[in-house]
């Protein structure tokens, strides 16, 4: 298989590029495409649409949770059972993840279109938000079944060298989605409902790539539901794996909420000034993560072909490539930072605050490339329980205290010191891991 032969004989070098390249520009567009809802949003010049989106975001936060599980766990299990020469399992495992997208993408649509107001509350939704947050909330709740299985099988695609085919899915729902939310938004006048249906109608188009793409051209992966049926408990074992990214997102969402909870005491601006500051911050994250997800499948296959010697180089290599695109983009971002704050506020105080907010974000920015590294080296080595630790110490361990300490500290601000210090505690911890699990696995020190 030409794709096993990529990841099996190539110099490490060229393999990185190969994946990491179009993982960055999938990653990169989906960016632009999380910024082009609250860009055009920021259009309309109310603040509180755009607060509406932060509010709203932690929901659909614990979606991504569940789609990123699935994705990352899938992948990784495939990749390491194509690596083994075990490609009956890797049919299981892709099997499976498609019917677990599906059924649980129709069970959190009908909770969330049943308690729309209930949760709103419960994440600090004021009287000037609410309208907004409800209608937001209601119309990207009817996606939610396309929303899961394309976020991820975009992931499963990568784990038999579908590079291609995962950055055109993506690309085709992005690109539709962009184009569709000034139309929407600006020219219908539907403001944050107008995003909303963009964003369905893109997931529906990526769903529908996908789908194509495994019936009629893939070579391993397979969602025949008679393939899950073989080995069903196996989910559990997908799901395991998934789990560090499934916290991550999941946590991050809590964090959002109580991130918002506090910011809400300061006025509405406020919300929104954290909302664009994270936003500004995200396209660095975004490269760390894409560079390490999109080498993920290659770290999974050379550790199920046992190989220590390539394993190493490839730490090392993606070590080096993480920090010093992470220092360039950190530079870049503040360097303007004046204007990517004003592509999501027109408010001038608001604006002003983000730009306080987000210097703070950018101090542990350079270094993240190590702990989406850690995490994903774990997850490619079947180490699930170091990288789930590593990932709910950051959002939740480390983060949550650390918000509530840094408020009473220094207000608003403090909000955004937490959460560079959570960060930077996670990126110390993360490096101590990979060395331990080196140390510690024959197959490794090999």
């Amino acid at each position: 298989m030409e794709n096993e032969a990529l990841f099996r004989d190539k110099p490490v070098w060229t393999v990185i590029f190969s994946l990491a390249i179009p993982s960055c520009i999938t990653i990169l567009i989906m960016t632009i495409y999380n910024m082009a809802d609250m860009f055009f949003v920021g259009m309309l010049g109310d603040t509180a649409q755009v607060a509406a989106v932060s509010i709203v975001s932690p929901v659909f936060s614990l979606v991504m949770a569940i789609a990123t599980m699935i994705g990352a766990g899938g992948c990784s299990v495939v990749a390491n059972a194509i690596g083994a020469e075990k490609k009956e399992e890797a049919k299981t495992y892709s099997s499976l993840c498609c019917m677990t997208s599906v059924v649980i993408g129709i069970i959190c649509s009908a909770v969330i279109l049943s308690s729309t107001t209930t949760v709103l509350n419960l994440l600090g939704a004021n009287e000037d938000i609410m309208v907004s947050s409800y209608t937001y909330m209601r119309t990207l709740a009817v996606g939610v079944p396309f929303m899961l299985f394309s976020t991820g099988f975009a992931s499963i695609l990568r784990a038999e060298g579908a590079i291609k085919e995962g950055l055109i899915g993506n690309m085709m729902g992005t690109i539709l989605n962009i184009a569709l939310d000034p139309i929407f938004i600006l020219v219908l006048q539907k403001g944050v409902e107008g995003a909303a249906i963009a964003t369905v109608i893109g997931n529906v188009v990526s769903s529908a790539f996908y789908l194509y793409f495994i019936v009629k051209k893939a070579t391993v992966i397979s969602v025949n539901p008679r393939f899950a049926m073989k080995d069903p408990m196996s989910l559990f074992h997908i799901l395991a794996i998934g789990l560090p990214n499934g916290i991550s997102s999941l946590l991050s969402g809590f964090a959002s909420t109580f991130s918002n909870k506090l910011l809400v005491g300061y006025g509405t601006d406020t919300v929104a000034a954290m909302a664009a500051a994270g936003k500004t911050v995200m396209v660095i994250t975004m490269i760390h993560m894409g560079i390490c997800m999109g080498v993920q499948p290659l770290m999974a296959y050379t550790y199920g072909a046992k190989n220590g010697k390539r394993m190493t180089e490839i730490l090392k290599k993606l070590l080096l490539l993480t920090v010093v695109f992470g220092t360039m983009t950190t530079i870049i971002c503040f360097i303007t930072k004046h204007e990517l704050i004003g592509l999501f506020l027109k408010n001038t105080s608001a604006a002003s605050m983000g730009e306080c907010l987000v210097i703070y974000l950018l101090l542990a920015s350079p270094f993240m490339g190590i702990f989406y590294l850690s995490t994903n080296f774990l997850q490619a080595c079947e180490k699930a329980l170091p990288a789930t630790i590593i990932s709910v110490l950051r959002q939740g361990g480390i983060l949550i205290p650390c918000l509530y300490l840094m408020e009473h500290l220094m207000g608003f601000t403090g909000i955004a010191v937490a959460y560079t210090i959570a960060d930077l505690f996670s990126v110390i911890i993360a490096a101590i891991s990979i060395i331990l699990v080196i140390k510690s696995d024959k197959y490794l020190r090999e």
